[in-house]
């Protein structure tokens, strides 16, 4: 027996359901995005990394029309405008250095957003060069220049938890962390 009212297991459950497959298509467009962003083709027959995530998103049943929008908003076309490439840097809890970088067709709600995430988990956002000394950049990767231990478990996992936050954003593409103090 189902309880007092079927429809409101049936509910449940579907939003349980819709959940998990909103997650796996927020993260295949994403994929498809930077595919079309890497090469700057938008025609899958001559992108091969592009052909793969499209590939990706037909077995996880993803709609042509959700695909077909992620490969424009890859292009910088469409309702959602061109891509800027922004970075913000911050401090975390336990004093430690953020420096995100952000493909973007909207500036101000991805500010909004890094600094909510960031204030939410005990830190900051800094202005320019508050924390980009801390980091090197070789090519196209971000090294850190100073890297400190942190040996408080608490301390590591609180630290995970933000960066798996920032990195969870549909417009951040990378999140490289480095720890000031212990």
């Amino acid at each position: 027996m189902s309880g007092h009212s079927k429809w409101s297991n049936i509910k449940g459950k579907k939003a349980v359901a819709d959940a998990k497959r909103s997650k796996v298509f927020c993260f295949l467009s994403k994929n498809i995005r930077v595919a079309v962003r890497q090469s700057g083709i938008g025609d899958p027959s001559q992108n091969p990394s592009l052909r793969v995530a499209v590939e990706k998103a037909h077995e996880s049943n993803m709609p042509n029309e959700l695909i077909q929008r992620a490969i424009n908003r890859g292009m910088g076309k469409g309702e959602s405008g061109a891509l800027e490439h922004v970075t913000y840097e911050g401090y975390g809890p336990h004093g430690v250095g953020f420096y995100i970088a952000v493909q973007t067709d909207n500036k101000n709600r991805t500010g909004s957003e890094i600094r909510t995430v960031l204030t939410k988990a005990g830190g900051s956002l800094g202005s320019p060069g508050s924390a980009a000394y801390l980091f090197a950049r070789d090519g196209a990767e971000m090294n850190v220049v100073i890297p400190l231990e942190i040996t408080d478990p608490a301390a590591q996992e609180q630290l995970q938890e933000l960066y798996d936050t920032i990195e969870a954003h549909d417009d951040v593409e990378a999140v490289y962390w480095n720890a000031v103090f212990v």
